[in-house]
């Protein structure tokens, strides 16, 4: 029965998804209908997929099919669903079904009505691609499924088009996409020619390896493809754009579920795929996940957008996704499995974790948005009173991605910090003994910001007092868009609360991993370090389900009793009137963080004051700080210049004229001639 189940899951997902988009195009004279046959019928595709991705993770048994097949040629689009393949699905199922209900009253708001039907055939195409990625069977499938992707994405950001934010977030998000998209054909090409075919189970487990030279070459290419996609600095410039552009429920959908594709990507290729992984491929990971967890959060803290805000600690979630997969990379190649397990299942439970907790993030954030219109932080202030649910979930959410135990942030870091020190324990070489714990402090700097960024957010949008009136009139949001961050703040606690059977299924994962045998015990070898199996399973919830139910009775027989007695009295304001002029801002929290970092921000400020008698007694005080576009500035900029360069130098080729262009068409037919000859 399960197998049924897996089995019929995915191609009926697809092809629910495929006669929604129909259906919603065809009601296009009416947004309403249009709007719901898309979104329930893409968060009923996304329960199939989970359903089948469950019972797959349940037996671990692989699945393989046919989607599509054109007899003349004898090409076809095929599937294959082993674990990893499965985990990714059921990620994209928890937080795909959520983000469809929500978008049900968020597309509702009169802004987006009239677009409703765009972004909900879009919504479906984008969610039914990034299924059929995780489960391609070969490179055409799998190209196909990116392509699509990327265009039904940059679409999306495009959204509120006659805004030129938005139209250079799309082309942007675009350049860089089909940068990635050309390193990706050129490494699977490389790939196939060597294997001498296209499907994945040929070419990336092939019993010959290529030679060393190209295996390296290889993992550079499928590194900036696929990191470009996951958004690994200093390949992100794309990500801060489109975030921010693209509709808040689209922005989760990219942070929570889209840039994992990349992450995909590098588990399937570059640590399986290519063969033991080198040592040095690894380190260079991990470095680049500490560098991207750092400045993510780093730039995160500077940001006084909130979407913005939200997208840079996607990079810095990304970085700590990295630093769990170079672990177990670097476990790999010297053979030691049980951290090589240790580094790969905190890896992909953090995965899981980001999606849930981003996904809360940018559900609340689009609540604030949509019934202030704006998305500055310094706008907002009070919203705990006017919306108090919705702060309550935002809340969980800011403490999940703090890292704040009983949360499921917390889990997953600690499981990579385990790794970290576990890996230094067991290893022999120098370079691994400097790198993991110097791993392990960047991870626990970056958790240190992530805090602080979160305490600056929660507390400069929900509480004091409102510092515009759109915050003062803000309503709460409708119930439609609540219920799912419900569920999903349940699902930071249960995640949470209940590691021990994540990481069973995790197991199963593991075990269609090639070089992952034999099993580690990962509970003992990592979250619990002595603990056995299953009295981690069973007392650790129990005990911090038995504190949190302990802590809020507690707490409230504590309100009960402080309402009893409650006495009304004015806030002391240090012998003057309290107001929002007085209030604590985004600016002035971030500022000494801004001053330690000033290496890393390189800032400026502009102070000015205007007094009727002096500036020694100014009436008003205008700041104005900056920090550089380091990658933009140093990186991107002198690149593009020199591509524009050479792109003029080329312009002589396309001279207009005829004969030229003859010659050029002579000289292709020799050259031709030339080689089939030297061939023969």
């Amino acid at each position: 029965m399960t197998t049924v189940a897996a089995g019929t899951g995915l191609p009926l997902a697809l092809a629910i998804r495929i006669g929604c988009v129909a259906l919603t195009l065809a009601a296009f004279r009416h947004p309403s209908v249009a709007r719901r046959i898309a979104f329930i019928g893409s968060a009923t595709a996304s329960a199939v997929t989970g359903v089948a991705a469950a019972a797959i993770l349940y037996s671990g048994v692989p699945l393989h099919g046919v989607l599509l097949v054109q007899r003349a040629s004898g090409f076809s689009f095929a599937y294959a669903i082993d674990g990893l393949a499965a985990w990714f699905l059921l990620v994209l199922s928890v937080v795909g079904g959520p983000i469809a209900i929500f978008s049900l009253g968020y597309v509702a708001h009169p802004h987006f009505h009239q677009r409703s039907v765009f972004i909900g055939a879009a919504f479906q195409l984008l969610l039914g691609t990034v299924e059929l990625l995780f489960v391609a069977a070969d490179a055409i499938t799998f190209l196909f499924a990116w392509e699509l992707m990327t265009l039904a994405n940059a679409a999306l950001v495009a959204t509120e088009h006659e805004a030129r934010a938005s139209r250079r977030a799309a082309y942007l998000y675009l350049v860089m996409a089909h940068v990635g998209t050309g390193c990706l054909i050129a490494g699977f090409l490389t790939l196939a020619a060597h294997a001498g075919a296209l499907s994945f189970s040929t070419i990336l487990f092939a019993r010959v390896a290529p030679p060393p030279v190209i295996r390296d070459a290889l993992f550079g290419l499928f590194f900036l493809g696929f990191g470009i996609k996951a958004g690994i600095i200093p390949l992100h410039v794309w990500l801060p754009e489109a975030h921010p552009a693209a509709p808040t429920s689209i922005s989760a959908l990219m942070s929570g579920v889209m840039i994992k594709t990349g992450i995909y990507g590098l588990l399937r290729v570059c640590a399986f795929g290519l063969g033991v992984p080198k040592l040095s491929w690894g380190v260079f990971l991990v470095a680049m996940g500490g560098l991207s967890a750092v400045l993510g959060v780093l730039y995160a803290l500077m940001q006084h957008d909130l979407k913005r805000l939200l997208a840079y600690h996607s990079i810095e979630n990304i970085g700590i996704i990295l630093l769990g997969l170079g672990t177990g990379m670097m476990a790999l190649a010297y053979g030691h499995i049980e951290l090589a397990w240790i580094g790969f299942a905190a890896s992909l439970y953090h995965v899981m974790n980001h999606g849930v907790f981003k996904a809360l993030l940018f559900l609340g954030a689009g609540n604030v948005v949509m019934t202030t219109g704006s998305r500055q932080i310094e706008q907002f202030g009070g919203l705990s009173r006017r919306m108090p649910w919705t702060a309550g979930l935002f809340l969980v959410g800011a403490l999940a991605i703090s890292g704040l135990p009983p949360l499921n942030g917390f889990m997953s870091e600690w499981l990579t910090f385990q790794g970290f020190l576990y890996g230094f324990r067991g290893s022999t070489e120098p370079l691994v003994h400097f790198l993991f714990p110097v791993g392990a402090a960047l991870l626990a700097l970056t958790t240190a910001l992530a805090a602080a960024c979160f305490v600056k957010a929660f507390g400069i949008c929900f509480l004091a007092l409102p510092r515009s009136a759109a915050a003062a009139e803000a309503r709460e949001a409708p119930a439609v868009m609540l219920v799912p961050q419900a569920l999903l703040a349940v699902l930071c606690v249960v995640l949470g609360l209940f590691p021990g059977v994540v990481l069973r299924a995790l197991e199963h994962v593991m075990d269609t991993l090639p070089g992952m045998q034999p099993r580690a015990n990962l509970v003992q070898g990592a979250l619990g370090m002595t603990t056995p199996f299953g009295t981690f399973d069973q007392v650790i919830p129990v005990v911090l389900a038995a504190a949190l139910v302990g802590g809020l009775a507690m707490a409230a027989v504590l309100a009960a009793q402080v309402r009893l007695a409650v006495r009304r009295v004015p806030t002391w304001g240090c012998g003057g009137d309290l107001s929002p002029r007085t209030e604590y801002t985004a600016t002035a929290f971030s500022k000494p963080l801004m001053m330690i970092f000033r290496a890393v921000y390189r800032p400026t400020r502009q102070v000015e004051a205007f007094g009727d008698v002096s500036r020694y007694f100014p009436q008003e005080v205008r700041y104005r700080a900056e920090i550089e576009p380091t990658f933009e500035r140093y990186v991107y900029g002198p690149l593009l210049r020199v591509v524009l360069r050479a792109a003029n130098g080329l312009k002589v080729l396309q001279a207009g004229s005829l004969h030229a262009y003859l010659a050029y068409v002579i000289a292709l037919v020799v050259w031709l001639v030339l080689l089939v000859w030297l061939r023969g």
